[in-house]
């Protein structure tokens, strides 16, 4: 059975987020509605798909979650997730597929057997019976946006105020767990919007008060801009894993093995290193 190490635990502090983008790749199909020939990913379908030896590996990702994975100004999918994903494709000698989903839709895309894996700052927490998941690589968190001119210096100070999120992201689940209920009771009203682009734009607008975001997204849209800013206490702390169609172990445990041989070489840190500016707050084990 593989070890189940945990990966690169980031710290939630002090994490300035690089726009760094990357080139096209000959090996990899950047289409938003790719014709995919495999339709069923149990662990059979898995098994005989690898052993015919032209297994394409299908990535769905959020196309609005840098720096994890995201469309540059360039019109490429670039960022860490997807840097990871290449690689290990490139280690098993697969092609890759890298789709870009709704992701209120992930679910249906799994099931259908659309994409063989969601892989892109996914959580692990509140989850962990819905998906069969890699070990947890990323250590990250939900923090509050607001505006600096707000007067808003704590949660508590969010009563009667609007607050959004993006639709069916943790940060929405964070607002509404039961251990967010008195806030949540607190708070005017709260929206869900298609990405977290719209509710930055729509926070600096003043349609509302407060944004619910996952703080490497925030540090990212936050960088370059000094009107807007984090609540120093997070709102939840959760984990990113891989997550695969419950029950698909064969692929899980290709892919577990490649993350445990990239962080034993030195390429996970290497990539952490180009998305977060260098740093290395990498907590082992």
């Amino acid at each position: 059975m593989l070890k189940k190490a945990l990966f690169s635990l980031f710290s939630l502090c002090a994490l300035v987020i690089l726009t760094t983008g990357c080139g096209k790749k000959s090996d990899y199909t950047s289409s938003i509605n790719p014709a995919t020939q495999q339709a069923k990913y149990t662990d059979d379908d898995a098994k005989a798909f690898l052993e015919k030896g032209d297994f394409t590996f299908v990535i769905g990702f959020d196309a609005d979650f840098p720096p994890y994975g995201y469309q540059n100004e360039e019109g490429e999918l670039v960022g860490f997730d997807l840097d990871l994903a290449k690689e290990v494709a490139k280690r098993e000698g697969w092609k890759i597929e890298l789709r870009p989903i709704d992701w209120d839709a992930k679910d249906a895309e799994l099931d259908s057997g659309a994409i063989n894996c969601i892989w892109n700052g996914f959580t692990i927490n509140g989850r962990e019976e819905l998906y069969t998941w890699t070990a947890p690589y990323v250590d990250s968190s939900q923090v509050i946006m607001v505006r600096k001119n707000s007067g808003i210096l704590k949660p508590e100070d969010l009563a009667g105020k609007i607050v959004e999120a993006q639709a069916d992201s943790s940060g929405l689940k964070a607002i509404n767990d039961e251990s967010c209920a008195e806030l949540r009771k607190s708070l005017k009203k709260v929206i869900e919007v298609p990405n977290f682009q719209q509710a930055f734009m729509d926070l600096k607008a003043h349609a509302c008060d407060a944004v619910v975001i996952d703080y490497c997204v925030a540090m990212r849209l936050l960088k370059g801009d000094d009107t807007c800013c984090t609540l120093a206490d997070a709102l939840v702390s959760e984990q990113y894993g891989v997550g695969f169609k419950k029950g698909n172990t064969v692929l899980r445990d290709i892919i577990q093995k490649n993350l445990d041989d990239m962080y034993a070489d030195g390429t996970f840190l290497a990539l952490s290193q180009k998305w977060f500016d260098g740093e290395d707050k990498r907590i082992v084990k």
